[in-house]
């Protein structure tokens, strides 16, 4: 019970202090507990932001769960959480397989879980908002195709792709849909590289590393913004300016937005953040009240999203956006650190 006391006393001070405007405490369908798995970048603290204020749309108090990207504390996180019997739990899983027997423990009591950004497809879940990732792919696909004709005349030239950790189904997924689309070029070559951990320093690293061995590189795509600075700083220790090299990256975050205004980037596909939130609270209703979810597409802050039912449940699966020079300064792009004021509503 002391535990239990601890960690509900650092909820209602993260909650209140640092994420809930007064307005929230309005709510009147209950609370909705939000385990994030850390706070530490950009994506994280905003997609805090954005769930608090999309569930306050629809009536829900949010209150927020920091596991600093530890297992065991998001676990014990859960079982205390369905103590307390809320309207329901989002879930940004810091383990995919490890939190299974908390997500089985919470529904049996009546309590529904919906899985954010993170898919988990061991057991059930009510709802799972996602990126599409593979789409994703396909849309740095499209961009890169352009630049290239654009520099050479023609879609052909080399490209060094640097994925993140190979063991995440979120890189995988964008190489898959990045390749699929690039098989109709046969003059493109592609030069993969994993940056494992997904750690900057290893992207930097194999940037500096194919620079040697392929000076010829037209493009560098990475397939997150926080690799494209370690991406920057190999280019400018190899004596390159912005442009001479074109630069692609995904997944939005302001760093990213911030390379392309100053010249180095060209293209930031954008993981859609505010539009996966959105999508929880949209059916959050419908999940609370053990509703029929309906497959079908659905409008999520103008994106398309695809509902589907799969064997862990209902899952929509919404699509990212190119962000260029011409578009940057879009407030609907995450990356920009502005929260839609437009309210959301539930679906009927």
């Amino acid at each position: 019970m002391k535990r239990l006391m601890g960690v509900l006393a650092g909820a209602v001070v993260l909650g209140a202090a640092t994420f809930l405007t007064p307005a929230a405490w309005a709510a009147d369908k209950g609370k909705v507990y939000y385990l994030v798995p850390t706070l530490l970048d950009e994506f994280q603290t905003g997609s805090v932001t954005a769930i608090t204020k999309f569930m306050k749309d629809v009536g829900y108090e949010t209150v927020a769960l920091n596991a600093d990207n530890k297992t065991d504390v998001q676990q014990g996180q859960m079982n205390d959480v369905i103590a307390l019997k809320p309207s329901a739990i989002v879930l940004a899983a810091v383990d995919f397989n490890a939190l299974k027997p908390q997500i089985e423990a919470a529904r049996a009591a009546g309590i529904p879980v919906m899985q954010f950004d993170r898919q988990i497809t061991s057991t059930k879940s009510d709802l799972t908002s996602v990126a599409g990732t593979i789409e994703i792919g396909h849309v740095a696909a499209a961009e890169i195709e352009r630049l290239l004709k654009e520099k050479n005349g023609a879609v052909k030239g080399k490209v060094l792709q640097v994925l993140g950790d190979p063991g995440d189904p979120y890189t995988l997924d964008i190489q898959k849909g990045f390749e699929e689309k690039m098989k109709a070029f046969p003059d493109v070559t592609i030069i993969s590289h994993p940056a494992m951990q997904w750690e900057a320093s290893n992207a930097g690293s194999i940037v500096a590393d194919q620079l040697l061995a392929n000076p010829d590189i037209d493009l560098i795509f990475v397939h997150a913004a926080h690799l494209s600075v370690a991406a920057v700083a190999a280019l400018e220790a190899a004596g390159k300016k912005p442009g001479d090299i074109m630069l692609v990256s995904s997944n939005g975050a302001p760093v990213g937005l911030d390379l392309i205004r100053k010249g180095w980037q060209q293209v930031e596909v954008e993981q859609p953040l505010f539009a996966q939130a959105a999508a929880l609270a949209m059916f959050t209703d419908k999940v609370v009240n053990k509703q029929e979810i309906k497959p079908g597409t659905y409008d999520v802050l103008g994106l398309e999203g695809v509902m589907t039912i799969e064997d862990w449940g209902p899952n929509i699966k919404i699509p990212g956006a190119a962000i260029t020079k011409d578009n940057i300064d879009d407030p609907r792009f995450w990356g920009n650190m502005k929260t839609p004021e437009a309210p959301v509503k539930s679906v009927e």
